[in-house]
């Protein structure tokens, strides 16, 4: 254990409700994530847990007890605790079932609620802090914990946000009270965003798609769901309650950065709460109107800030990224592709390598964030090439859902558009382009580069989608789920539309330098369907790299990260060449020998 950490995770501290000074957040120690606290007055840093694999859902109560998600290599587990100050750690509901996390929530009379997904379905266990539960409600489907009324009486459950029950509402005891948006009204999307914390008062807030825009909505038992239609937005947001009120905290992403709104639900009233341009990556507010935000940009690491002045925890000394900064946007026949382009300070009269980092989601968007990675390759010399392609979120509704060319095919086109076009304009080399995604760019990576070979010049997938068929029958259920939605049936439905989207159709097209990064404890996306997709580029005589990590999907262990960035940096460096130390007309090769098939 240590009295000391290094940099921040990208999240707010979670903030004592009955006392502001005593705060819990995620820090690094010694390269992996844990939970420390920080007291304002004393101006102290503790570190709270210290787990092999590291440690990442935390929360803290009315009571001032830290809780921590302990979770194995598989990432399933339960909730512990232990006090604000010291003390032993101890279980939070002790007997209550182990599993993936989906949640916890703590009401201000001392409810705690926590949801374990397990296998198929998911399991809600409803108790007092240290004790065994009271109730273990058992779904039979995939839920995420939304909420906990302030009374400890309501609990709400979020499925997927088009699904016909998107959120349901269930009594402690397990009675089911509403399901949101309702019967038949499947489709449009609708998010949970948790209880009031107003005494007495069981009123649940949730975002409403509806249309091109995205509306506030609430639902009491005693009104039902009621979409507030002049308080609607043109991009994505999420939203949160002040404590103690009816106004509403909104965080709006839009184009690649943040803005925050603050909204009166009760007098209709709704202003813009001023921050510096750039990127909220976590916004919470608190009593009398303060809010405490995450602010950060391409060229800056994260700084966490008060509008109230209140001491928050000492962050990391400032890390400024080289290099220049831009926004493009290429016109297509579709619409405008935004794109956030980091280019390398000028070494020569050429264009530089360029690396186009492919964002996962699919449902996400590449953000004016420091990334550690872009910041590695732009002092390497390369640009960098962030595409918020058609399916990424920041830019509406239609955006969001708009995939007419199918599955993956879509976002392949959209980067292949905006890379003729920095071509076209001289930014970057057009004989030395590469592609780095991680799970779903790592998908989108592999597609590339068997839809469109010979167009890009290397490229890195980490932790892929290789083989969607095989993929779908080995990951979770939510997962799953989502396959059924983006495809419209499992493959056994639709095989065809499975194998259209597949890396592994086109395995043995692939002429680019290649380097794969698996995790052998992978549940999203499965080890399995990698190592096939392995085997067909051998087949086929296709020249690749090939990288394990003992690990999942999600890890938390700073160690694996440096190691895939190493590995990753290496490799690039052999392909993709500054133009600068080349010699004229010269494309790059493949160290080692010839350009592979």
């Amino acid at each position: 254990m240590t009295d000391a950490y290094q940099v921040f995770v990208a999240a707010l501290p979670d903030v004592c409700p009955a006392d502001r000074r005593r705060m819990v957040f995620t820090g690094d120690a010694d390269g992996r994530c844990e939970v420390f606290t920080w007291d304002a007055v004393t101006r102290r840093v503790r570190q709270v847990t210290d787990g092999t694999g590291g440690t990442v859902h935390r929360a803290i109560d009315t009571d001032g007890y830290v809780w921590w998600f302990d979770e194995d290599a598989a990432g399933e587990g339960r909730w512990w605790f232990r006090h604000f100050d010291g003390g032993p750690r101890l279980p939070g509901l002790p007997g209550a079932p182990a599993g993936l996390p989906r949640g916890l929530g703590v009401s201000a009379d001392g409810t705690v609620a926590t949801a374990a997904a397990r296998g198929e379905r998911t399991e809600v266990a409803v108790g007092r802090r240290g004790r065994a539960p009271d109730t273990v409600l058992r779904m039979p489907r995939s839920y995420r914990l939304g909420g906990i009324s302030a009374d400890g009486e309501l609990i709400a459950l979020a499925a997927a946000a088009d699904e016909e029950a998107a959120v349901s509402v269930v009594a402690r005891d397990g009675r089911t009270v509403a399901t949101l948006p309702g019967p038949g009204r499947a489709g449009a999307g609708l998010w949970c965003q948790g209880f009031s914390t107003v005494a007495g008062r069981r009123e649940l807030l949730l975002v409403r798609e509806l249309g091109d825009r995205y509306a506030l909505a609430t639902w009491t038992r005693g009104s039902g769901l009621r979409t507030h239609h002049w308080c609607a937005f043109d991009t994505e947001i999420t939203a949160r309650w002040y404590p103690d009120s009816r106004e509403v905290l909104v965080r709006q992403d839009r184009h690649g950065r943040s803005l925050l709104h603050r909204v009166d639900l009760g007098s209709r009233r709704r202003t813009l709460v001023p921050t510096p341009a750039g990127t909220l990556l976590d916004a919470a507010p608190r009593a009398l109107g303060a809010v405490d935000y995450l602010w950060t940009v391409t060229s800056r690491s994260p700084v966490l800030c008060a509008t109230d002045g209140v001491a928050l925890p000492p962050a990391a000394p400032a890390v400024v990224v080289p290099g220049r900064h831009t926004d493009r946007w290429t016109d297509t026949p579709w619409g405008r592709v935004h794109t956030l382009l980091s280019l390398p300070e000028p070494a020569g009269t050429a264009p530089p390598p360029a690396v186009f980092l492919v964002h996962g989601g699919p449902a996400d968007h590449d953000r004016d964030a420091y990334d550690g990675t872009v910041h590695s390759l732009v002092a390497s010399g390369y640009a960098v090439v962030r595409v918020n392609y058609r399916g990424s979120t920041g830019y509406g509704p239609r955006w969001r859902r708009a995939s007419p060319a199918g599955v993956g095919h879509t976002q392949v086109e959209d980067l292949a558009a905006v890379r003729a076009d920095l071509v076209s304009r001289g930014l970057v080399a057009g004989d030395a382009t590469g592609l780095w995604g991680v799970s779903w760019g790592a998908y989108l990576v592999l597609l590339a580069l068997g839809r469109r070979p010979g167009l890009w010049q290397a490229g890195v997938a980490v932790k892929p989608v290789a083989d969607w068929a095989a993929a779908h029958r080995a990951t979770t259920p939510a997962l799953r789920a989502l396959d059924i939605r983006m495809f419209g049936g499992t493959p056994d439905d639709v095989p065809e539309r499975y194998a259209r989207s597949s890396p592994l159709t086109y395995a043995a097209r692939v002429t680019d330098p290649l380097l794969v990064v698996g995790a052998t404890r992978d549940t999203k996306c499965p080890p399995g369907q990698i190592r096939t997709y392995l085997d067909a580029l051998t087949a086929a005589g296709v020249a690749h790299e090939a990288m394990w990590l003992d690990t999942g999907h999600d890890g938390y262990d700073g160690a694996a990260h440096v190691a895939v960035l190493r590995r990753s940096l290496s490799f690039l460096r052999a392909r993709l060449p500054d133009p600068a130390r080349r010699a004229p007309g010269r494309p790059p090769r493949p160290a080692g020998g010839p350009r592979p098939r």
